[in-house]
């Protein structure tokens, strides 16, 4: 362990939680804004693939991609990219070049690339390389870096004064000015406007006169700005756990996030009334949560993760009960839940939240989200929780507070994609992160553009959830088959999952 003061720099780098909210942020301020440019990128992009360093997981090719810092001066300094491949597994029938687009913000596409390729279907692999790259920012793309004993200081969310509300703008300004000072100037020109550039310079680089691209999450932001701003080098694009940057109001991007995730709650507690299997069948499951909620705020509850540590009740509800969510995987939530319920409890202790491992600042350039005073603080609070009363403190207010006082580069707007080909947007019913109606919304927003493709069952991602949903995506895909309008697939477990052929919602 450091000495206490000493500053220890953390490098930031991605974890792979493909979750539009989920990984947490450095705070940013002063960012320079990037000017809205349509130039071609600079010739000078070139990749020179070799074996990526990872014997254990052969196949996977590795270069670098050299970009601007800021795309406003293609002429300034630059940075190095990290890309990463998988050629077509069958070269004779192969399309192209499919470009992933990570999620997090601060998810490794070369991660995905060389760890985790099989989340795309056996005909996407057959017939693309398949090809990513790590965000300016993250992992091996000039990664964020900041003093490790500064970030161990972040304040809870739970802002109870107006002096808590002004020690955390301190706080965000102390550890903007740190993470600036380690990083480089590329802190400065992390937004998302302009990665689109990098992924057009990249799409060169590969050859392709057009882009076929797939975002998740957070990379369906990317994506979408992409058809915005190129929407004419577009071949296909798949977006998929849909993010509505057209939500102005803090106080309603934060009401959609809370509703979307006390859907997924629900979900759940139905599923356990209904499912003999389930570890708290038969009893009142809202009960025996308000129970463990009761406990962790005392600092009774143990963490599962860390034995003889207390739990506190923000990380049950973000680090438990949210992330089961993500994969639908009630079964793990409903057992780890009556396990801790049967738990001895521990001597009631103070509790404090873990500070959020801080993945780059992208989503405090992307999102304009003020909050004036405590007293609108706490009136935010007080409205997720009403909306959402069996999750109190989501990731998304923590989000907002560790953004206090950052100005946005690449704020908020409606999508004009006008000229773009048919984009595929693609959301389960019970997202809990980025809920349906944010997809219908972005789908509405590119107009003639968007078609929506729903899948009718649980979790974060959707593509691949059975065979409907992986038939209409690879054919889209690989042939531009378009689905029909409203086309909808049922859930994995229904009686018309196996192999049924996708049909129009009514």
């Amino acid at each position: 362990m450091p000495s206490r003061g000493r500053s220890v720099p953390r490098r930031i780098t991605a974890r792979g939680t493909a979750m539009a909210m989920g990984a947490a942020l450095a705070v940013t301020a002063g960012l320079a804004a990037a000017p809205a440019v349509h130039a071609s990128p600079s010739a000078a992009g070139h990749l020179r693939w070799t074996p990526c360093d990872d014997p254990a997981k052969p196949g996977a090719e590795c270069a670098t991609l050299s970009v601007p810092v800021d795309w406003a001066y293609p002429g300034g300094p630059r940075i190095e990219l990290a890309v990463a491949r998988r050629k077509a597994a069958d070269p004779g029938a192969r399309v192209g070049a499919l470009v992933f687009g990570p999620g997090g913000p601060g998810d490794s596409g070369v991660r995905m690339v060389v760890d985790r390729v099989s989340r795309f279907s056996p005909e996407v692999r057959r017939r693309f390389d398949i090809v990513s790259f790590d965000p300016r920012g993250v992992g091996g793309s000039n990664p964020v870096t900041c003093s490790g004993d500064l970030l161990a200081q972040r304040p809870s969310p739970e802002l109870k004064s107006q002096a808590d509300f002004d020690a955390t703008m301190a706080y965000n300004r102390r550890l903007h000015a740190d993470c600036r000072a380690r990083t480089g100037p590329v802190f400065d020109h992390l937004d998302t406007a302009q990665t689109v550039r990098d992924v057009d310079a990249l799409r060169a680089a590969l050859g392709e006169r057009k882009l076929t691209f797939h975002g998740s999450s957070y990379g369906t932001l990317l994506g979408a700005q992409y058809a915005e701003t190129y929407p004419r080098r577009v071949r296909a694009m798949v977006l998929e756990s849909v993010m509505d940057h057209s939500v102005a109001a803090t106080r309603d991007f934060l009401r959609a996030e809370a509703a979307s995730a006390e859907d997924s709650f629900q979900e759940f507690v139905k599923w356990c009334d209904g499912t003999a299997d389930c570890a708290l069948h038969d009893r009142d499951v809202r009960a025996v949560w308000r129970g463990l909620l009761a406990r962790a705020g005392r600092g009774e509850l143990e963490d599962p993760a860390k034995p003889g540590s207390p739990l506190s009740s923000p990380d049950l509800v973000n680090k438990v009960a949210f992330r089961k969510f993500y994969t639908a995987d009630y079964a793990g939530l409903a057992t780890a839940i009556a396990t801790m319920h049967a738990s001895e409890p521990l001597p009631a202790s103070p509790t404090s939240t873990a500070p959020l491992p801080p993945a780059t600042p992208v989503f405090c350039s992307d999102w304009h989200l003020p909050v004036r005073d405590h007293q609108t603080y706490a009136s935010l609070v007080a409205m997720m929780n009403r909306t959402a009363p069996d999750l109190p403190y989501l990731l998304p207010v923590h989000m907002v507070a560790a953004c206090l006082g950052a100005p946005t580069a690449n704020p908020q707007h409606r999508l004009d994609a006008r000229g773009a080909p048919p984009i595929l947007v693609s959301n389960a019913l019970h997202d809990p992160a980025t809920g349906y109606p944010w997809a219908v919304s972005v789908a509405r927003q590119l107009g003639r553009s968007g078609v929506l493709l729903t899948y009718e069952g649980h979790g974060h991602g959707s593509v691949t959830s059975g065979p409907c949903m992986e038939d209409a995506v690879d054919n889209y895909l690989t042939d531009l088959a378009v689905p029909p309008r409203g086309t909808s697939c049922p859930a994995l477990g229904s009686v018309n999952a196996a192999g049924s052929p996708p049909r129009p919602l009514p």
